[in-house]
């Protein structure tokens, strides 16, 4: 919980990994990309505010503990949504795991929610061990890596005939929200296997399913606008968003905060700090005193009230993951005026 100037925030992280990327976790021969995905993250990890940069020692491979100050004891947040990234061709025991997540979750109850992964290249066999997962985990949701490389396969699409039949089952399973990364490119993924157009496609195929497209698309965030405008089931995860921009690039945070409200909404945005590329601390304190510049290039965009905020930074997870929130830290109905009625 974050409070400021008497208003409480209940803060969930939609958007954190526990990630090995030490050098012994490296596959024999894939080592110039193990170093280089890692080298990418902490290039990222520079934009934030100068003393929470890591030393890159750290960055690859930090501690239990240290996670656990920074989110909850330090960060504000409340709730925590693993989203696993497996990168096993590089990584002998994958970089960030489902069953790596779902430990941590484990030595911590109540503190983390376990998402899990699919690859429609593993055909029958990995949609087993996908519903495995599911079972073992309770995963509500999926975070998917359409650009992840596999043998020769250098990425897939949400398009593909294989894809439906995984969220065919995502839908038998009630995993319900579909986390897809849609954003800048991490060296040496391929950046066409990151374009939005196939979650135009699976949004109106499957429209029980919530997709979360992560990092909004950046940088080509007019794409993204007006596809999720006209797709009601499609949201937009505010990783790197915060992280990248809030800091290091202002007015285009500033952009992209107002073009998301405009055409999205505050229901449909939800916050995530990407530890450990960010901390949540500076995020959740700074957006929180954050608001619209007052600058003639921004004029078509409205100031973020306090009630908008708060479903961005915990309010709009809770409600797609069924998290309770303490009755004191959701929002104040809405009271209908004396003699009014509604049609």
């Amino acid at each position: 919980m974050y409070t400021k100037d008497g208003e409480r925030y209940f803060i969930v992280d939609g958007h954190t990994h526990f990630w090995d990327a030490g050098p012994e976790n490296w596959v024999a021969g894939q080592e110039e990309f193990a170093r280089g995905w890692i080298e990418c993250f902490h290039a990222y990890h520079g934009l934030g505010p100068e003393e929470t940069h890591w030393p890159i020692g750290r960055f690859r491979k930090y501690s239990e503990e240290l996670m656990i100050h920074d989110l909850f004891e330090a960060g504000h947040v409340d709730k925590a949504i693993f989203q696993p990234t497996n990168l096993r061709q590089w990584y002998k025991n994958g970089f960030n795991t489902t069953e790596a997540d779902g430990a941590m979750a484990e030595r911590h109850p109540g503190r983390f929610l376990v998402n899990t992964t699919f690859d429609p290249r593993e055909g029958r066999e990995g949609l087993k061990a996908f519903e495995e997962r599911v079972k073992r985990y309770g995963a509500k949701g999926v975070k998917l890596y359409t650009a992840e490389w596999r043998g020769e396969s250098r990425g897939w699409s949400l398009k593909d005939p294989e894809a439906a039949r995984y969220l065919e089952k995502c839908e038998e399973l009630g995993v319900r929200n579909i986390h897809v990364h849609k954003g800048p490119t991490i060296w040496p993924l391929d950046k066409d296997a990151f374009d939005v157009s196939d979650i135009d496609h699976v949004a109106t195929d499957f429209q029980g399913l919530n997709f979360i497209v992560e990092h909004v698309g950046l940088p080509r965030i007019e794409d993204f606008c007006f596809m999720a405008t006209q797709e009601r089931n499609v949201y937009a995860g505010l990783a790197v968003v915060v992280g990248a921009l809030m800091h290091a690039r202002p007015k285009f945070f500033a952009k992209v905060m107002g073009e998301l409200m405009f055409w999205i909404g505050e229901d449909k945005l939800i916050f995530g700090a990407d530890y450990a590329i960010w901390e949540p601390k500076w995020q959740v304190e700074g957006f929180v005193d954050w608001n619209m510049p007052e600058d003639d290039e921004l004029s078509d965009f409205a100031p973020l009230t306090v009630t908008q905020k708060k479903k961005i930074l915990g309010l709009n997870a809770a409600r797609l993951y069924d998290i309770e929130v303490p009755p004191e830290l959701g929002l104040e109905p809405e009271i209908e005026p004396v003699g009014v009625r509604q049609p």
